[in-house]
């Protein structure tokens, strides 16, 4: 039987993340292995909220629920690089991220995972700007400036790309077997150099459609650093592409964390 662990990078978001755990219903048993909060160091009390959570929501009873902390602030790309070693560490199939604000929800991929879309690809994508998704109160500039960011990547990378980095997005792990992914840097554009490294290397990937909202969260994009970022990945996969898939992005180092929580599965 296949093992999809569902991954959810924290970093502050005490008020949001009860909200996030909240929403695993009644078909989470039949779906998913184990649920695993990477905390980044938060200091608003986020680990103690999940773990109430999880405790509270009764379809985790009967899987596994761990809560680890990083041992230093790894940013996002980093609490992604702990969650991958955790699942190829520990024979997981498949790893689903969902970040822990709450701008994404759960319930838009089970539906994908119970069909089984995710066997078919080594990444299923979580897109924001495609049909069939909806955004809330999501700024017109934000979306413009997607827009044309995902219009650029497409014509570099030559495919359509409807998002560069969601907070909800599968990867089979017989994919990041080889952790190609500890090369990339720990900022927020992880994800770009995760899509293009997918998309240069032959992985196979669908998107589909998603509700994204903004209410209560607190962004960690600071949006000129972020635009000079993405305009260096796609100077590096125009004009250095062979040395962009395998140079070191970010300075090798260890990614350690410690377990602040864990409850097994409860025997009937």
């Amino acid at each position: 039987m296949e093992k999809i662990l569902v991954f959810i990078p924290a970093f502050n978001c005490a008020r949001q993340i009860p909200r996030v755990i909240d929403k695993f219903d009644a078909r989470t048993p039949g779906v998913i292995s184990e649920v695993l909060v990477v905390d980044n160091g938060s200091t608003d009390g986020t680990a103690d909220a999940a773990q109430r959570s999880m405790a509270a929501n009764g379809n985790l009873a009967t899987i596994p629920r761990t809560i680890r902390r990083n041992r230093q602030n790894y940013n996002l790309g980093g609490s992604h690089k702990v969650a991958f070693n955790y699942a190829l560490d520990h024979g997981f199939d498949y790893v689903v991220v969902l970040h822990g604000d709450d701008q994404g929800d759960i319930r838009d991929v089970m539906p994908w995972l119970e069909k089984g879309a995710h066997r078919d690809v080594d990444c299923l994508l979580g897109a924001r700007f495609m049909a069939g998704s909806r955004l809330v109160n999501y700024s017109l500039p934000r979306i413009a400036g997607n827009h044309v960011f995902n219009a650029l990547f497409s014509i570099v990378l030559r495919r359509r790309l409807y998002d560069l980095g969601s907070g909800l997005n599968v990867y089979k792990t017989s994919f990041l077997r080889q952790r190609f992914y500890l090369r990339f840097p720990n900022a927020l554009t992880f994800n770009y150099y995760m899509l293009a490294y997918s998309i240069v290397s032959g992985a196979s990937l669908r998107f589909f459609p998603l509700t994204w909202r903004e209410e209560d969260q607190t962004s960690n994009v600071r949006l000129v650093r972020q635009t000079l970022r993405m305009f260096d990945v796609l100077r590096q996969l125009v004009f250095a592409r062979g040395t962009f898939m395998t140079a070191w992005h970010q300075p090798e180092q260890p990614y350690d964390s410690d377990v602040i929580a864990r409850v097994e599965p409860a025997v009937s």
